[in-house]
């Protein structure tokens, strides 16, 4: 089981994503970085490595952490902004 001091969401915009898809990937896969991607400022979609999507699916807890977090954090995204997740979560 992963633990780490904590879990890091990067946002990115589709143009960086696509120009930089080998980074995100060995970011993903080696960091557990979870990258959100945004086209024309508007979240679209979640890059995350299979066992972080499998572990989201499997574990009700971290659907919901997941969840909430995001709900909370929505307005905060910037592009390549970090967001440590351990500190927003208490």
């Amino acid at each position: 089981m992963r633990t780490e001091a904590f879990l890091a969401i990067k946002s990115v915009s589709s143009t960086e994503a696509q120009n930089n898809f080998g980074q995100v990937i060995d970011d993903v896969t080696q960091n557990h970085t979870r990258y959100i991607v945004e086209r024309r400022g508007t979240p679209k979609a979640v890059i995350l490595s299979f066992d972080d999507f499998a572990k989201v699916l499997n574990d009700a807890k971290e659907r919901q952490e997941m969840g909430s977090i995001i709900r909370e954090l929505q307005p905060e995204y910037g592009v390549g902004q970090v967001v440590n997740l351990k500190t927003r979560a208490k």
